[in-house]
């Protein structure tokens, strides 16, 4: 039904309103899978992104150290597929590392094709240039390597997933056939990020799949909602929330801009402020009130001495506003 509606959609040869081919042509159709609902929205695919980009970065950097040549790790996608499909994506002998999750019933994989990872074992064992590799199966010394290899990675893992990867994860099976691991079942999500991974003048595709029921509760409410049930008491608590600028004014002095220009150091300007008079006391310029000029230690201070109508009422109705000082 959905091949048949995109086939409407993009076919129609011209419009009710003798609109041109051409628009429909370059129409673009989303097919929309409806056996599975979105579970993911946009900022929380958004976090996922910056996350796995994190990783990429520092797995180029461990490897670099490890392998002992220039490597780089980009992620290309980060998605979320069903484990069979994620199972059928890959390449029928493939090395798989079944990673074992704390509290979670399904395992997580990391892969990378055979011949890749044993150019990288023979890097690390001295080879200056890389070593033809046919497609097989590790020896122990080699397992043993990679598996380093990978308890490296899953570090940079946990350090770039942070709050969003909260149970242990370590290394646990070898598997070199993707159509007979059972990490998890075959309708369980499965959050994967796909990778490209460049040693030396090679280029290696690898994937990272991680059960999405681990990582999804950290990620919270896609859409969180406020209510708006008392506007009034929502913006009275942002407002008393809000920064300002308080400060003590003297009665101002009105001159002509001929003393301001005749101004000289050791002038002498009069102010009309009575000495005994309290200073303004006012919030972004606006007059709230009176106070007295003290000390609060080593600094000055203002002692509130009197409040206008306006700002008492304020004043009453956010209670958790400190008084100026």
């Amino acid at each position: 039904m959905t091949d048949l509606l995109a086939q409407r959609a993009v076919a129609s040869p011209r419009d009710d309103h003798g609109g041109d081919q051409r628009a429909h042509d370059d129409a673009q159709v989303e097919v929309v899978d409806f056996r599975r609902p979105t579970t993911l929205a946009r900022e929380q695919s958004r976090v996922l992104e910056l996350a796995f980009e994190t990783f990429a970065r520092q797995w180029g950097t461990q490897l670099t150290a490890k392998v002992r040549v220039l490597s780089q790790v980009t992620c290309e996608q980060v998605q979320v597929l069903t484990y069979d499909e994620y199972a059928a994506s890959l390449p029928p002998l493939t090395a798989m590392v079944l990673l074992t999750i704390e509290g979670a019933s399904a395992k997580g994989v990391l892969q990378f094709p055979l011949t890749s990872v044993l150019t990288w074992v023979s890097h690390m064992l001295g080879a200056a240039r890389p070593l033809p590799a046919s497609e097989r199966t590790f020896t122990p010394i080699e397992q043993a390597l990679v598996r380093k290899l990978v308890e490296d990675a899953l570090d940079d893992l946990r350090y770039s997933l942070g709050t969003l990867l909260v149970q242990p994860i370590g290394v646990g099976s070898f598997q070199w056939n993707s159509q007979f691991a059972q990490a998890a079942t075959k309708s369980d999500l499965m959050l994967v990020a796909s990778f490209d991974i460049r040693v030396g003048e090679r280029i290696a595709p690898a994937t990272l799949a991680i059960p999405l029921e681990v990582v999804l509760p950290q990620l919270g409410e896609s859409n969180p909602t406020v209510t708006t049930a008392d506007p009034r008491e929502l913006l009275d608590a942002q407002i008393a929330n809000v920064p300002v600028g308080v400060s003590l004014q003297l009665a101002p002095a009105v001159v002509r801009p001929a003393v301001v220009l005749g101004l000289a150091v050791g002038d002498v300007v009069p102010l009309p402020h009575p000495q005994h008079r309290p200073l303004t006391l006012t919030v972004d310029g606006e007059p709230i009130g009176t106070a007295a000029v003290g000390a609060n230690g080593s600094r000055l201070a203002g002692v509130v001495v009197a409040t206008t109508p306006a700002a008492a009422g304020a004043h009453a109705r956010t209670p958790n506003t400190e008084r100026a000082s």
